[in-house]
């Protein structure tokens, strides 16, 4: 079984939502030949580490319509999930990112593919909009991380943050500056990986 065929066996992904992320991967590695959007070793394995890792987070919310994804990047997760919430009527993605160049490829594959999506050039702290999950996938340790997306849970967001093996070890500092209930589980797409969901965040006195 293919990679692809893989993932759409474990997604029940449609025929259409397949051609979209064969065309946002075929938009990203033409892209990452002149700016470094993933690593290049990456992308033989784009299916499982990238395309799965993102889609997998339907699974922790599958009631939300709207997501808002920090430092979106190469589109991982924001995209992805984008195209698979695309025949949803009331879903939305905000893709967040601070870096003009980044944005503009994010824009390309936005208009490419017509996703309910709105890309914003921009600081993640400075443009809180309203939804029901903030996500982030290899953005900041996660003290840092929970002050970017502090203005989102505090409008009520979820937050699914895909992090590594030393997502416990973040955990641990983050809590000396601020209170939060957590879950932790095992990320599907890697082993080592985890998937933190955070609610209730209010700094540390």
């Amino acid at each position: 079984m293919s990679d692809a065929a893989a993932f759409q066996a474990r997604t029940n992904a449609t025929p259409a939502q397949m051609a979209d992320l064969q065309t946002f991967i075929d938009r990203l590695t033409e892209a990452n030949a002149v700016m470094n959007l993933v690593g290049p070793d990456s992308l033989p394995d784009v299916w499982n580490r990238h395309i799965w890792d993102s889609a997998q987070l339907l699974d922790y919310a599958p009631d939300a319509m709207t997501w808002a994804d920090l430092g979106a990047g190469a589109g991982f997760p924001g995209v992805v999930l984008a195209i698979m919430l695309k025949s949803t009527a009331k879903s939305h993605v905000w893709l967040i990112d601070s870096l003009g160049k980044r944005c503009r490829f994010l824009q390309e594959v936005v208009d490419a593919l017509s996703l309910r999506a709105t890309v914003i050039n921009g600081r993640a702290e400075e443009n809180a909009v309203t939804v029901d999950v903030v996500t982030a996938r290899a953005v900041a340790p996660m003290e840092k991380l929970l002050g970017y997306a502090q203005p989102y849970l505090q409008r009520g967001a979820q937050g699914l943050f895909l992090k590594g093996e030393k997502a416990e070890v973040e955990l641990i500092e983050a809590r000396k500056v601020w209170r939060f209930e957590s879950d932790l589980s095992v990320s599907r797409s890697d082993p080592r990986g985890r998937i933190v969901s955070v609610r209730s965040l209010r700094r540390a006195r």
